[in-house]
């Protein structure tokens, strides 16, 4: 079949839980003899020159307007336009937002499965007209869309309560990404950032406010343990004046901010952490907490919904927005005499995942 992915800003090498998720798919699902095009925005676009294709995955680079709360919706139009031109067997949109152009493609007679990765009206920094929008796009989800992919518990269940939408709604969870094999005992990446192994906590991230990350910093400040360093990996997508107070108050008390980390180097740090913190007010299905768990790591997530669908045992939630219940808890994790947590990760593998997508493809219109 040949599939046009549209919604997502791009890939390789770029950050992002939906676009972590399509590197991991589409490749896959080409291998499963899908023809799959990726539409990226070209603002994101990292290689110089741009690359075509990445493990059998066809890029079209559009560009967008690089604007908050247009840049979705814009490009997505775009996309659409030239799935139908290419005459595109099925679009898959990602997300509420770009989930808007739905009755759009509908009108060119495509043929649309939509993953729906998370609540994102609930993200603090959108106002009214932005989160008029997302839930539009939800809402044309559930009214149009032939086939939703819901990657969580949390959303199936907001689909059947609110658009008593069940039919043809599949849980295809996230996955865990690949990696390198971690060095564990002489990381040169780890020394470059003056870390020692097992003597950090880990955060890996947008800087964005549901990301929670200032919190992160104040538990840290009020942990008072000097052995260990506090280093959040990520960056935002937009200068915003959340995203400059975060890098001000982390240099201001010593807390490591490598930027985007990806491939090998992501690979270590998350290997070394002594502790891997997620302390979210919002989240889809946390790829990045599901990453720390497949090396091993002590977590420690807040109580919100999505976190909790994970279903760790529950000394590895804190209570949302309580800085004293998050600061006793990683207390309590780093001074537990374990080194490592195992977790059960099996329905999280990207080649099953990819192998129930393919069954929605195949699925009769």
């Amino acid at each position: 079949m040949k599939i046009v992915v549209v919604g997502l800003r791009g890939f390789p090498n770029i950050q992002g839980g939906i676009e972590t998720h399509c590197e991991e798919l589409y490749p896959r699902l080409v291998a499963l003899g899908h023809d799959v095009t990726v539409v990226r925005r070209c603002g994101f676009v990292k290689e110089n020159p741009p690359i075509s294709s990445y493990k059998g995955v066809k890029f079209k680079d559009i560009d967008s307007p690089f604007v908050i709360g247009l840049e979705a919706a814009v490009h997505t139009f775009k996309g659409i336009w030239y799935a139908k031109k290419v005459n595109a067997d099925i679009v898959h949109i990602h997300a509420i937002g770009p989930a808007i152009t739905i009755p759009f493609a509908k009108l060119l007679g495509l043929k649309i499965v939509m993953t729906h990765h998370g609540l994102d009206y609930n993200r603090e920094k959108w106002g009214f007209f932005a989160r008029f929008i997302l839930k539009a796009g939800e809402l044309f989800a559930a009214l149009f869309a032939k086939d939703i992919i819901s990657i969580s518990t949390v959303i199936s269940q907001t689909l059947k309560r609110k658009y008593n939408r069940t039919k043809r709604v599949h849980l295809i969870y996230n996955g865990i990404t690949s990696f390198p094999t971690p060095n564990t005992s002489n990381s040169n990446y780890l020394k470059s950032l003056g870390l020692q192994q097992g003597k950090y906590i880990l955060a890996v991230g947008r800087f964005v406010e549901e990301k929670r990350f200032d919190r992160l910093i104040e538990a840290f400040i009020k942990l008072k343990r000097p052995e260990y360093q506090l280093v959040i990996a990520g960056n935002a997508d937009y200068k915003t004046d959340y995203c400059c107070f975060l890098k001000d108050f982390a240099i201001e008390n010593q807390v490591i901010l490598p930027g985007i980390v990806k491939g090998q180097n992501l690979s270590d740090l998350y290997a070394n952490a002594a502790l891997f913190v997620l302390p979210s007010s919002h989240e889809g299905l946390p790829i990045t907490l599901l990453e720390a768990m497949s090396f091993e790591r002590k977590v420690l997530a807040s109580d919100i919904p999505a976190n909790l669908a994970v279903e760790l045992p529950k000394k590895n939630y804190f209570k949302l927005n309580n800085l004293e219940d998050m600061i006793t808890h990683i207390r309590t994790l780093l001074d537990n005499g374990e080194y490592h947590q195992v977790y059960d990760i099996t329905k999280y593998n990207w080649d099953h995942i990819a192998k129930q997508v393919d069954l929605v493809y195949k699925e009769k219109f």
